[in-house]
């Protein structure tokens, strides 16, 4: 699917589509808990379907409804024969999964599909194995194959690369026979780690962390509580119709919450340095348009604000400094190149050195880009497109659906006609 952009203005309200770090760290909490649990504010973007598939391969029974989806789960069991579990393109699903795999003794195996067939998972197969567990993955990528009974004990985890293995652990670990302890360095992405932190409390689990997210000490044979719970919107997705609002009018997004543990909540930080207009109530942020100029922002521990944050950047006066590149090179494209491409290609003056990106605001052209079969690229472009002169067509923009389906609908309620 091609999109046509055209620039103009925007102003309205849209609802932030559920997080999806959320859903599928609830989907997993569920499958743990026997019993019924309820999620409520459900997303059934690509990546949370990816979860719910995992959950089914392992036994859940789930039904599926417009506001909420029913996980019914005998928990993690002996089952027959070996499980395959396809985790689509979801980097978060197979780094989940893989430990709670782990639990299990059968042989699971971990299929990925697009571009997590290129994303590392090599991270897991130390750790894993000095848990307890046989682990094998193809030269660091998937497919991966995972066998248990993990019986748990120490590890040592490296968090430079992503924090998404390690909030796997965390999760099974509390199942295991014995009581864990793990040493966690180059820690990325904490806020992610304290939102799973929040979601092991709520299914009835403790975990014991230091303030820096250093060392975590996990009991064993603990068991989780089927609940009811209810996702909260997604900073990540609503990030880009905020910034529209900051370069091209004014937009109220509801459903976020002030009080988020999501990293991404960071955009209204980085919007108030740019100098835009910014209200933020408990469930709703509002942007409006202002004489925006250039920031600095450290994105390290939100490294999928980058592409929201250089259509920003692309709009305001002067040169801004972005901290955290490093973070892009194995998302579902290398975004620090694909970013500099296709911006590049709209005008965009970006340049990239090391973990520094630099973004010199200047007026953007429409022209053909390539989503890289990225939905945030796309997305970007789709919000850079508004204050460009003339029309952007976007190429395979389908793949929006990995996070926010409705982008491109929410996205034409906000253009003033």
């Amino acid at each position: 699917m091609d999109k046509k952009i055209f620039n103009g203005e925007v102003c309205g309200k849209v609802r932030a589509p559920a997080s999806k770090s959320m859903m599928q760290r609830a989907v997993a909490a569920a499958l743990l808990a026997k019993g019924k649990s309820v999620i409520r504010n459900p997303t059934f973007c690509n990546d949370s379907v990816a979860a719910m598939n995992a959950a089914q391969a392992f036994g859940a029974k789930i039904s599926r409804g417009e506001k909420d989806v029913i996980i019914e789960s005998d928990g993690i069991g002996q089952k027959e024969g070996k499980i395959s579990i396809d985790c689509g393109e979801s980097g978060l699903c197979i780094r989940l999964f893989a430990p709670i795999a782990a639990l299990c003794e059968n042989e699971v195996e971990l299929v990925a599909h697009g571009s997590l067939q290129k994303r590392p998972v090599g991270m897991m197969e130390e750790p894993l194995r000095a848990l307890g567990a046989q682990c094998k993955t193809n030269n660091g990528l998937a497919p991966m194959e995972v066998k248990g009974k993990m019986p748990g004990g120490n590890a040592q985890v490296d968090g430079s690369e992503s924090s998404q293995f390690l909030s796997g652990l965390l999760m099974a670990l509390a199942l295991c026979e014995k009581d864990s302890e793990l040493a966690v360095s180059n820690l990325k992405s904490k806020p992610y780690v304290r939102m799973t932190l929040s979601v092991l409390r709520d299914f009835g689990i403790e975990v014991q962390a230091d303030a820096a997210l250093e060392n975590f000490k996990i009991r064993g044979r603990q068991k989780y509580s089927a609940r009811e719970c209810v996702i909260e919107g997604d900073w990540s997705a609503a990030a880009f119709p905020l910034v529209a609002g900051a370069i091209a009018g004014e937009v109220r997004v509801e459903g976020v919450r002030k009080d988020s543990l999501q990293a991404d909540r960071g955009i209204v930080d980085a919007l108030k340095l740019a100098g835009a207009v910014v209200l933020q109530e408990e469930d709703a942020t509002t942007v409006a348009k202002a004489n925006l100029r250039a920031f600095e922002f450290d994105a390290s521990d939100c490294p999928d604000l980058f592409p929201p944050l250089v259509a920003l950047a692309c709009n305001c006066k002067g040169k801004s400094v972005l901290k955290g590149a490093e973070r892009l090179k194995h998302k579902e494209s290398n975004r620090a190149d694909a970013l500099a491409a296709e911006l590049g290609k709209m005008g965009g003056r970006i340049s990239v050195q090391g973990d520094i990106m630099e973004v010199q605001g200047t007026q953007l052209k429409g022209c053909v880009v390539e989503s890289h079969n990225d939905h945030r690229i796309a997305m970007c472009c789709a919000i850079a497109a508004l204050c460009a002169q003339g029309e952007t067509e976007i190429k395979n923009a389908q793949c929006i659906g990995k996070s926010y389906p409705n982008f491109f609908e929410d996205l034409e309620k906000l253009v003033v006609k």
